[in-house]
């Protein structure tokens, strides 16, 4: 398996220095991308994938050692070398110890340099080759519990699959029903952290005093009722990942705690005294407007910015309709298994009725409507009467066709031809400019 390697990121507040540097990578046919800080750069790495990034030591506002800190953080594949002084050799020496790569030191060689570069390209090259065939590996073994291959559904797994090897906090956003807890789980299953704990919780289930404790934990005799000591949800996710689902709905005081956590990384028990570390990557969701929220006054700025890092916005079901009649017979397998019924497909009249609809309950709506079918289905293949009610009722998209996998060509071909013949009231004109064909066609086909 031979990957493109990525990128070279040359950051420094020296002009002259990174346009010199550019000329001798672009030379050596290495694609090279420039900051002029710390900011600039972590902004390019959110954008797309770097191989190495080649920083100074001493920079205004951030320096390179909380670079390669943020580096490691957001893309921990990617490989950093330090460019110092002799005087900061030392230091440099240190930042290895935190992930450095390698240092180099002014003036430097123009070997020097390449030399340095193309070992860490060849590293992360081979990283990066690793995590792929693992990927793959985990693929063929992992269950697909997203369903999907629509355009959205495509390009959000690509971001799952980009976001989940770094430490990086996620925020997913999104309409009620829409899957956030199987993507926070794919994330998990994506990362370092697969074998490790994947812990849910969701805040809008419990009252503010509840949700502390299940968060941090609780010391014997802290309220009452509390019998024995409890771990908390932090804890029980040490070095895995923690899915707090409704985040919107904590309470300010919480929301204080919370932020310290992702700041610090410590916390104590309700009724503690004890400080407790932990190594917690947290992916968190909500169906409301953050940002609207902070304005208003009801969430906290600061948290906001913590949380937001890298957000993933899921599609609702009516802007991924392609994936209708897959996760259909997907829920049509799982429940006619669950009650030992044998049903063999959805007819055509039923489908239509479910592409037809908005889906305003969105992929948990969809489970509950084939749940129900398969209940009342008498016969072997799922019908429009075993739909819900306001799926029978409501109009269908004149728009779509539904046509079974296996159906022949020249079906295919009548049935598209009626059904746009029926779109245009008649008009034999009309309906082979929308088809593609000349008048002549239409009249030879019917």
């Amino acid at each position: 398996m031979s990957l493109q390697p990525h990128p070279l990121l040359v950051v420094d507040d020296d002009r002259a220095n990174v346009e010199s540097i550019q000329r001798t990578f672009e030379k050596e046919k290495i694609e090279v991308l420039t900051a002029g800080d710390g900011r600039e750069a972590l902004d390019l790495l959110r954008q797309r994938r770097v191989g190495v990034v080649l920083t100074d030591l001493m920079m205004p506002g951030m320096s390179g050692l909380e670079l390669l800190r943020a580096v490691k953080t957001v893309s921990p594949e990617t490989e950093v070398i330090l460019m110092t002084a002799f005087g900061t050799v030392e230091t440099a020496v240190e930042a290895m110890k935190d992930g450095a790569w390698d240092f180099v030191t002014k003036p430097f060689k123009r070997i020097q340099i390449v030399k340095a570069v193309r070992r860490a390209l060849d590293q992360q090259s081979l990283v990066m080759e690793n995590l792929a065939l693992k990927a793959e590996l985990q693929d063929s073994r992992r269950d697909r519990s997203i369903v999907g291959n629509s355009l959205p559904i495509r390009q959000l797994l690509d971001m799952v699959r980009q976001v989940a090897p770094s430490l990086a906090t996620v925020l997913l956003q999104g309409e009620s029903g829409t899957g956030k807890e199987l993507v926070a789980r794919a994330i998990h299953s994506y990362s370092t952290r697969a074998q490790k704990p994947f812990i849910a919780l969701n805040c809008a289930a419990l009252p503010e005093s509840l949700l502390e404790a299940e968060l941090f934990g609780h010391e014997k005799g802290s309220f009452t009722g509390a019998t024995a000591r409890r771990q908390g949800r932090f804890e029980l996710a040490d070095h895995g990942t923690l899915f707090l689902d409704e985040l919107g709905e904590m309470s300010p005081q919480v929301q204080v705690k919370l932020l310290r956590v992702l700041q610090e990384g410590e916390f104590e028990r309700v009724g503690g005294t004890q400080t407790l570390k932990v190594d917690t990557r947290i992916v968190a969701a909500t169906n409301k407007d953050l940002k609207a929220e902070v304005e208003a006054g009801r969430f906290r700025e600061d948290l906001y910015y913590r949380l937001n890092v890298i957000t993933i916005q899921l599609p609702p079901l009516r802007d991924r309709k392609d994936d209708i009649p897959l996760l259909a017979q997907h829920f049509l397998t799982l429940y006619a298994q669950k009650n030992a019924k044998k049903i063999n497909g959805i007819s055509r009249d039923a489908l239509t009725a479910m592409l037809g609809w908005r889906w305003p309950g969105n992929v948990r709506e969809l489970e509950n409507a084939m749940e129900r079918a398969v209940v009342l289905c008498r016969g072997d293949m799922v019908v429009v009467e075993d739909l819900p009610p306001q799926l029978k009722d409501g109009e269908p998209d004149p728009r779509q066709i539904v046509i079974p996998i296996g159906t022949r060509l020249e079906d295919v071909e009548r049935l598209l031809i009626q059904e746009t013949l029926t779109a245009v009231k008649g008009d034999k004109r009309l309906a082979a400019q929308l088809l593609g064909i000349a008048t002549r066609t239409i009249y030879r086909k019917i």
